[in-house]
C-alpha cells in the first residue's frame, strides 16, 4: 500500500460518515398519510429461469441460463416487486435465496416508507446473502415509490435525461460468432462492452473492429495474470478505441491492479474487487472508479449511499448488472443520471422476460416515470 493511500485511508472515515448521513429515506407527504391500522407487509417469492438468448461466455465461465428468484413485497392494494439474480461465480442459489427469505418476518413493520428499520433488519438477519437481501430492497423500494406516487430518480432528486448510454455486452466467442453479435448490436448501442482474459484477446478486437468502429469498454474478468502484460494490452486496446477498462488482474491482488491504474492510460474500474460500500475507502487509490452491483451491495438502499461515498473519494461511478429482468434493472437504472457509466443489458441478453421498465433510445437508457422502480408485469 503506497504511502498516499494510507494517508488517505487514515483520515477518509469522516467523509464516508458525513456522506452517510446525508442519505435519507424521503417521507411521504404529510397531506396523504400512510394508514397503519390494518395493513401489514406481506413478503412472497419464487424461483424462475432466465434464458439466454446466445451462451454467454467470460473470462472463467460459460452458461445459457442465469437463475432467480422474484419477490413481491404487498401492502394495502399495492405491490412492489423485486429480484435477486444469481450468476454461479455469485455464491447464491435459489435455495440459498428462498431459505434466507424464509427468515425475513416484516410483522413487526406496519408502515412501508420505515425502510432504514426495515432494511437495517434485513440485513442483520445473516451474513452475506447480498443478493438475496437485494430482492426485498428493490420490492420495498418499488413499494414506497408507489405509494408517494413518484419514481425514485424523482425521489433522489435526479433528472431522468442526464441517464448515460448503456453498454451491450460481446461475450467470448469464435470471431466468426463475434462479428456476427456485433453486426447486430453495433447499430442499437452507442458503445458495446467485450469480455477478454483468453489467449484471444487481440483476435476478438480486431474481429470486432472489422465490424465497427463504436467506442468500447473492456472486461477482464480477472483474467490478466501478469501486470507488465496487462499493461502492454491496455495500451493497445486504447489504441484500438477502447475507453474503459474492468477489473484486469485477480480481485486478491490490490497491489497490481493499483500499479496498473496508476500507469493506465484508460480509467480502470473494480468489478470483483468491489462488494458493498465499506469497500470504497479500501480501493481508493487502486481503480480509478467502483461498478455497483445491486446484487453485490444489497440494493438500492447502499447503492445511493456508495455513490455518495465514491463521489467523496473522488472515483468515479459505473453502475452495472448481472443477467437480470427488468425489475432488476430497472431499479438500477433509477440511478442512473448520478453515474458516469452504465452496463445495464441483463434484461437484452435474455428471452423470457417478465417485465417491461427501463428501454433503450438510441443507445440511452430511457426511464419513463412510472411510480417506484418504474416497471409493470408484462400480459
Amino acid at each position: 500500500m503506497t504511502q498516499t493511500r494510507r494517508h488517505f485511508l487514515k483520515h477518509a472515515l469522516l467523509a464516508t460518515l458525513g456522506a452517510g448521513a446525508a442519505y435519507a429515506v424521503p417521507q411521504t407527504p404529510r397531506s396523504n398519510p400512510v394508514r397503519t391500522g390494518g395493513s401489514r407487509l406481506k413478503l412472497t417469492f419464487r424461483p424462475y429461469d432466465l434464458q439466454l438468448r446466445h451462451v454467454f461466455t467470460i473470462a472463467n465461465s460459460s452458461r445459457t441460463t442465469t437463475p432467480v428468484v422474484l419477490t413481491e413485497i404487498a401492502y394495502d392494494g399495492l405491490t412492489g416487486y423485486g429480484e435477486a439474480a444469481l450468476p454461479p461465480y455469485l455464491g447464491e442459489t435459489q435455495a440459498s435465496v428462498v431459505e434466507f427469505l424464509k427468515k425475513v418476518d416484516l410483522d413487526a413493520f406496519n408502515d412501508p416508507l420505515d425502510m432504514e428499520n426495515i432494511l437495517e433488519y434485513v440485513d442483520r438477519i445473516a451474513e452475506n446473502n447480498t443478493a438475496a437481501k437485494a430482492s426485498v430492497d428493490i420490492a420495498l423500494h418499488d413499494l414506497a415509490g408507489k405509494i408517494m406516487k413518484q419514481p425514485w430518480h424523482k425521489i433522489w432528486g435526479l433528472d431522468r435525461t442526464k441517464a448515460p448510454s448503456t453498454t451491450f455486452t460481446i461475450g467470448i466467442d469464435t470471431p466468426e460468432v463475434v462479428r456476427a453479435k456485433t453486426r447486430e448490436a453495433a447499430p442499437l448501442y452507442n458503445i458495446l462492452k467485450v469480455k477478454l482474459g483468453r489467449d484471444n484477446d487481440r483476435e476478438i478486437i480486431e474481429a470486432i473492429r472489422a465490424v465497427t468502429s463504436k467506442p468500447l469498454a473492456v472486461d477482464a474478468n480477472q483474467g490478466w495474470k501478469d501486470r507488465n502484460l496487462a499493461l502492454d494490452m491496455i495500451c493497445w486496446l486504447k489504441e484500438k478505441g477502447v475507453v474503459m477498462i474492468e477489473q484486469p488482474m485477480s480481485k486478491h491482488n490490490l497491489d497490481d491492479n493499483a500499479w496498473i491504474t496508476e500507469r493506465s492510460p484508460l480509467p480502470v474500474f473494480a468489478d470483483e474487487s468491489f462488494q458493498r460500500l465499506h469497500d470504497v475507502l479500501r480501493l481508493r487509490g487502486a481503480y480509478t472508479g467502483v461498478n455497483i452491483k445491486l446484487m453485490k451491495c444489497t440494493g438500492m438502499r447502499e447503492a445511493h449511499r456508495i455513490v455518495a461515498v465514491a463521489r467523496a473519494a473522488n472515483m468515479k461511478v459505473m453502475l452495472g448488472c448481472m443477467t437480470e429482468t427488468s425489475c432488476a434493472i430497472s431499479a438500477a437504472a433509477q440511478l442512473s443520471p448520478a453515474a458516469d457509466w452504465a452496463d445495464l443489458d441483463g434484461n437484452l441478453l435474455i428471452s423470457n422476460d417478465l417485465f417491461e421498465g427501463v428501454t433503450v433510445v438510441d443507445g440511452k437508457l430511457t426511464l419513463n416515470d412510472s411510480p417506484g422502480i418504474g416497471i409493470r408485469r408484462k400480459g
